[in-house]
């Protein structure tokens, strides 16, 4: 099957063409530096790092360019409040470049721990100022801008299809507005350039031709997005919550100033739910990789519970299938190891694979073929060799996977042998009086179909 994937614009799925031959450009929106990201966030980058591997996979050199948000974006998307790292300094003691440097770090880090792959270009909002300040003019030369009070806005209302990507009603959303304009001409105009208050002196502020202050958030990703990439591009990824307002924002600024829709795919990741809500930073629950990792869970753990859910569908966190996916994970990984030397991949099962993979990413259905290959009957030098082929678009890490060395005292190899004559007289009763006393001593019993395991309990 030939690459196929889902177009948020278009709302369907169509085949993939790039279209420079062999290169695809990809602009993924980065993290708001003003905390850690939540495993909620991290989904998104889970599922861009999926799309990069099958791109490759299909024969693709991948310009992969994300961004850093470190000014301009405010508490609230839609315009208002603060912006969100001036308000992370008040939290953290820290200057919002100190804050952004650290926050900037820990969200790399977290990368790795999930072996996510890192872009080739990362861009810094605070780095293009002068790139924003020139797309900002370029639209008020073409009669897209006003001036209020407290900023530079675009005119969403002379773009007669504003809002395609997330099929707003435009008309709809006038009539029934109940928020204070503030000196807008139009519910759905957003800030281009935000003027820094006069009773205050603002950390990151910027000389413009309109006046001293900081850009607004949807610009940052226009005008960096067009240097590195151009004014079109392949694919332009985020999460769903950009859908109606950041990315729907990209599209009205590039098709004012540039004449293009900006990316030939748009493509979104989908919430993480905990308890029936989206998980974000203002919530209750505020679970990064180290809350995971402090409670016994790897980072490639939750890899692999992600894979286990389409990317566009919305998928539910719990505790019990973090730690499904643990055992799961752990099993392939032992039976990995298990196999020994890979020899030659099975064609069929890597084809069956691809074709789950290049289905829009359809990871489900080839963790489904995995698992049938696993249980089949093939040479197990065929099966690792097959399924390291296949690792290289999971991102699992199979093939550095080793058992953890276990020094196992004389006693407790007695109780294993003891039990195991135990099981061969049907005596279980002895015999889970044995696995107690094992496991009173700190070690656990598991019978497979090679035998007793043995292994530290936790």
């Amino acid at each position: 099957m030939k690459l196929q994937l889902f177009d948020t614009y278009e709302r369907e799925v169509r085949p993939f063409e790039s279209l420079n031959p062999g290169e695809v450009g990809i602009y993924a929106c980065g993290p708001t530096v003003y905390n850690f990201a939540h495993i909620g966030n991290l989904r998104t980058y889970l599922f861009e790092d999926i799309l990069i591997r099958v791109l490759v996979a299909n024969g693709y050199k991948v310009n992969h360019v994300v961004n850093i948000t470190d000014v301009g974006h405010l508490t609230s998307d839609a315009d208002t409040g603060e912006d969100k790292m001036e308000v992370g300094t008040r939290r953290t003691g820290m200057t919002a470049w100190e804050m952004a440097d650290f926050y900037t770090e820990a969200f790399q880090r977290d990368l790795g721990r999930l072996n996510i792959q890192e872009p080739g270009i990362w861009c810094r909002a605070t780095d293009h100022i002068a790139e924003q300040i020139e797309f900002i003019k370029d639209l008020e030369e073409k009669g897209f801008t006003y001036q209020t009070k407290d900023g530079i806005y675009f005119a969403s209302s002379k773009l007669n299809n504003y809002g395609h990507l997330a099929r707003l009603d435009i008309n709809g959303l006038q009539a029934g507005a109940r928020v204070e304009l503030g000196g807008r001409k139009f519910v759905t105009d957003f800030a281009l350039w935000k003027f820094s208050p006069e009773d205050e002196k603002r950390q990151m502020e910027w000389e413009s031709p309109w006046g001293k202050g900081f850009p607004g958030w949807h610009i940052e990703c226009s005008a960096m997005s067009a240097k590195y990439l151009g004014d079109f591009f392949d694919i332009h990824c985020g999460g769903e919550d950009h859908i109606p307002i950041h990315h729907t924002n990209e599209i009205a600024q590039t098709e004012a100033a540039r004449g293009t829709r900006l990316a030939n795919f748009w493509m979104h990741g989908y919430f993480l739910q905990l308890e029936k809500s989206k998980m974000s930073k203002s919530s209750g629950e505020f679970l990064t990789i180290d809350v995971l990792e402090e409670k016994g869970f790897s980072a490639l753990d939750y890899r692999y519970l992600c894979l286990t859910a389409h990317y566009r569908t919305q998928m539910s966190f719990s505790w019990d299938a973090l730690e499904a996916a643990r055992t799961a994970l752990g099993r392939l990984y032992e039976a990995s190891w298990r196999w020994g030397q890979a020899g030659e991949p099975d064609q069929a099962y890597l084809t069956r694979f691809m074709d789950c993979a290049n289905d829009d990413l359809n990871m489900p259905r080839a963790l489904a073929v995995l698992w049938e290959l696993v249980r089949s009957d093939l040479p197990d030098a065929t099966k690792k060799a097959t399924v390291l082929s296949w690792d290289g678009l999971m991102g699992l890490d199979i093939a550095a996977w080793e058992p953890e060395i276990v020094e196992v005292p004389e006693e407790v190899h007695q109780l294993v042998a003891d039990r195991e004559s135990a099981r061969k007289n049907k005596d279980w009763a002895l015999a889970d009086e044995l696995r107690d006393k094992a496991l009173g001593l700190g070690f656990a019993i598991e019978d497979t179909r090679d035998g007793a395991k043995i292994s530290k309990s936790d």
